[in-house]
């Protein structure tokens, strides 16, 4: 594979991981509420859930889009837990005005990665956008070695770009900065997880009824 189609699909898998998603948001909460080492241990959940779609892509299996059911499975679970997720978000933000982002509710780290690869892999964007980004850039030519590679520099890249984020926000400098307007940082995630879970609601309605 010429090392033009590797920077391509490099270029556009990190595109993707600069525009905000329910992962980031999760993220950002762990590591606000609970320090830097709850958001990396969170944005591992994240790049695992990734790996497997990364795995599932190489690998050909593409019941995702050879299975219609398999696929309505996952893409309604995935509504239906982004609007868990930002149900939660609220009421952490009901609930900051009696607790300090030290005192707040500690979740364990098991539950933290659990948590954080839920996110991922009910996400059905995530599972299109690596079946898309595999179908369009590589074919059958592409030898073994080089998608391997390709599946690896995207697993390395998700989990080093999310857990920079982890150490940026749960640094003390920028949770003291954030104490003040941890409420509105809850409110506005869940606002957007749920403005993302409607979005999706209404494509799968549209597809359904359309």
């Amino acid at each position: 594979m010429e090392w033009h189609r590797f920077a391509l699909i490099a270029g556009a898998h990190f595109l993707a991981l600069l525009s905000p998603g329910p992962d980031f948001f999760l993220i950002v909460r762990s590591s606000l509420v609970q320090g830097a080492r709850a958001g990396a241990i969170a944005s591992l959940g994240v790049a695992l859930a990734n790996g497997m779609f990364i795995v599932a892509a190489i690998s050909g299996l593409t019941v995702l889009r050879d299975q219609p059911a398999a696929y309505a499975v996952l893409y309604w679970s995935g509504c239906v837990y982004l609007a868990w997720l930002g149900w939660r978000f609220w009421q952490a933000a009901q609930a900051h005005g009696s607790e300090s982002v030290a005192g707040g509710a500690r979740v364990t780290h098991r539950a933290l990665l659990l948590t954080g690869f839920l996110s991922g892999a009910l996400n059905p964007k995530n599972a299109l956008f690596y079946l898309a980004l595999f179908t369009l850039m590589l074919d059958r030519t592409t030898g073994t070695a080089w998608q391997i590679a390709c599946g690896a520099w995207m697993f390395c890249a998700v989990l080093a770009w999310d857990c920079a984020v982890a150490r940026a926000v749960g640094h003390p400098r920028v949770m003291a900065a954030f104490v003040g307007c941890l409420g509105r940082v809850h409110r506005t995630g869940a606002l957007l997880l749920w403005a993302i879970c409607g979005s999706l609601l209404g494509s799968g309605l549209l597809h359904l009824f359309g």
